[in-house]
């Protein structure tokens, strides 16, 4: 889970000193030999996990520069540091101006190009921060900010886009912890109400003689204590969203005059003579089930039809696991700027452990203990023993820290990036039985029967293995006699990726 680094570089020495010497600073690592296996990594499936490109200019394929100009279009925010041999003035000013980050001629020093790397994720995490903080304090923040991988988030995002395209009022359901005023943030930021008033309430933390007051507001001198007017939460959420939290918590005397606020679009100030119309539109949310508390009595059956409308429910993190990887790593990168700590990602130990532990406390929790654990971490991975409390509850013993290795990296890629491979050797005869050179079409046959043993028929691995596109992939297996019946040409959604 550590921070993925993209090398990309013709030459496969300068491939393996690279790879060396980021793997030594706790940082994953990936090699491209060329532009377009680069290009096809970084638009798979799994480019969202790169972090960072490495690029060398000159390349055979497709050169530094067209492969920069493309990660621009398809992905802006991705940092790129170009390392080239050709290290003259135009060289650069032609690379910055196509959108590198920093500019190294090689030969660069490991401690350079790690300092490069860690200064370029760092502004990347504040960039992306600041912009996040900014979108929500504008009222402005949508789902594409929001973290949510796994299957179950993206329908939860399915439904509250469709939501905010009308003032349907919705429930948005779920246990504490789980993001749901994130998403009702979502919500409004998707809407034509984005930017306006976003005007937060938590029912169960308000005085129950405050209520009426801080919902509806009240007139200056209408009781004890009222020495100036106010408006109350839904004349300040006037044209925007009013984010109900914990709607189950509302005293019942409350309930009716809510319900009368959202039937006749006004609210009644207390002390004022008449009533005040506003626009808003209502969003709720619980952690309770208020069709329980409906038939004990204890919340309003008509308040809860009225509510209930467009429910959406937001899963707990236990069951949206793909989520996990993609949390921990925001906060890790988030909380390891913010402490000015050289922390770039978990091990593979605490990794596992980060994704069997059951987080009661959902995203809340998660975000806590990560931050817990970069406070006190003094390594550049988060290890078990940064997590007792966890490891604690999981059964697992929290051993002293090892210094991370490159052997850590390696697996770490291979379990993220490719299937397990063979440990058997292989070794290939380039001539026949009678002494004399093999065919090369014999020998490239040979290769690809080989590469798809050996990553066990995964097609994109097996291309980006052997430097080829999946559509030439699929090319020679037909010119080779090596297509399985039934297999045939590759679809159209496989050619874009080859």
């Amino acid at each position: 889970m550590a921070q993925t680094i993209l090398i990309v570089d013709d030459d496969p020495v300068q491939r393996r000193l690279l790879e060396a010497a980021i793997s030594r600073s706790g940082m994953t690592v990936i090699t491209a030999p060329g532009g377009g296996p680069a290009l096809d990594l970084v638009n798979g499936p799994r480019g969202d996990q790169i972090a960072l490109i490495l690029l060398d200019l000159i390349m055979p394929d497709i050169d530094g520069i067209e492969v920069l100009s493309k990660v621009r279009v398809s992905h802006p925010d991705l940092p790129v540091i170009v390392l080239t041999a050709k290290g003259g003035i135009d060289s650069a000013v032609e690379a910055m101006r196509a959108g590198a980050n920093d500019f190294l001629v090689k030969p660069a020093s490991p401690e350079r190009i790690t300092v490069s790397i860690r200064n370029q994720l760092k502004i990347g995490t504040l960039s992306g921060e600041v912009t996040r903080l900014k979108k929500k304090s504008d009222n402005r923040l949508s789902f594409e900010d929001l973290i949510a991988k796994s299957d179950e988030m993206k329908q939860v995002a399915r439904l509250g886009v469709r939501a905010a395209q009308s003032t349907i009022p919705i429930l948005i359901e779920g246990e504490s912890g789980v993001g749901k005023e994130l998403v009702a943030r979502a919500i409004q930021g998707s809407s034509d109400r984005a930017g306006r008033p976003f005007v937060t309430v938590n029912c169960g933390a308000i005085p129950e003689n405050l209520i009426e007051s801080i919902l509806f507001g009240h007139e200056k001198g209408s009781f004890t204590g009222a020495s100036e007017r106010h408006l109350g939460k839904f004349q300040e959420a006037d044209g925007g969203t009013l984010f109900l939290d914990e709607i189950g918590e509302l005293r019942l005397d409350m309930q009716v005059k809510l319900l009368r606020a959202l039937q006749e679009g006004e609210v009644d100030p207390v002390g004022a003579k008449r009533p005040v119309k506003v626009d808003v539109r209502i969003i709720s949310a619980t952690n309770r089930d208020l069709a329980e508390l409906t038939r004990e009595g204890r919340f309003r059956e008509d308040l809860f039809y009225r509510l209930n409308v467009f429910p959406i429910f937001v899963p707990p993190l236990r069951e949206r696991r793909d989520d996990i990887p993609a949390l921990a790593r925001h906060f890790i990168t988030r909380f390891a700027v913010e402490e000015h700590k050289p922390v770039a990602g978990l091990t593979p130990e605490a990794a596992d452990l980060m994704e069997r532990y059951s987080w009661p406390g959902n995203v809340r929790q998660l975000e806590n203990t990560i931050f817990r654990a970069v406070v006190l971490c003094d390594g550049s991975l988060l290890d078990v023993c940064d997590f007792p409390q966890i490891a604690s509850a999981m059964g697992v013993e929290a051993r002293p820290r090892r210094a991370a290795t490159v052997a850590d990296a390696q697996a770490l890629q291979a379990a993220t990036f490719a299937p397990a491979l063979p440990s058997a050797p292989y070794t290939m005869n380039v001539v026949d039985a009678a002494g004399h050179m093999r065919k090369m079409d014999d020998m490239e046959s040979e290769i690809i029967r080989t590469a798809i043993a050996r990553y066990d028929g995964h097609m994109s691995e097996v291309a980006r293995r052997l430097g080829i596109g999946r559509s030439t992939l699929y090319r020679k297996l037909k010119e080779f006699g090596l297509e399985e019946p039934g297999q045939g040409e590759p679809t159209d959604e496989e050619r874009k990726v080859g």
